[in-house]
């Protein structure tokens, strides 16, 4: 099973391919879609589209796991979040992929252990679970945390049919 895991942010999309290889995960590719925040709104979700189109094509997942959105301290950057996550669904459905979605905590608890933990523990985890010898950037990292989430889900689920 391969699986696209997607951060969305309207100035930093976060992504990351990880495959399941019998009981092994295998990192495949990670990055991060960022966009000039001097942009208009429509024209970055236009490049997080065209980049999250580019990244489906080059890596073939089966699957797409999103981030849900968390709750935001200011209503206008909760709206943007909104719309990047809308545009990360959207690319997932024009490709017909099967998409699933996560809240934060429970990536953070199924990576690290703890709903609460920080952005570092979270891609240092992802580093030694993917063993990568530097660890990927914030974004990427969490894009890898939610493909990761899903794979254990997915066997979680397959074990208790």
């Amino acid at each position: 099973m391969r699986v696209l895991g997607i951060d969305p942010g309207s100035r930093r999309t976060g992504w990351g391919v990880v495959q399941l290889e019998g009981t092994r995960l295998r990192h495949i590719g990670a990055g991060t879609i960022a966009v000039p925040e001097k942009l208009p709104l429509p024209k970055r979700l236009h490049l997080i589209h065209q980049g999250l189109q580019q990244v489906i094509s080059e890596h073939q997942p089966q699957a797409v796991a999103v981030e849900e959105i968390f709750f935001a301290k200011y209503a206008n950057a909760a709206l943007k979040l909104g719309h990047a996550r809308g545009v990360a669904l959207l690319v997932a459905a024009e490709s017909e992929l099967e998409i699933h979605e996560y809240p934060p905590a429970i990536v953070k608890r199924t990576v690290v252990g703890r709903g609460a933990a920080d952005k570092r523990q979270v891609g240092r985890l992802v580093m030694a679970l993917l063993g990568l010898k530097t660890p990927p950037e914030e974004d990427a990292a969490d894009a890898l945390a939610v493909a990761i989430t899903h794979i254990q889900a997915s066997r979680s689920k397959a074990i208790t049919r």
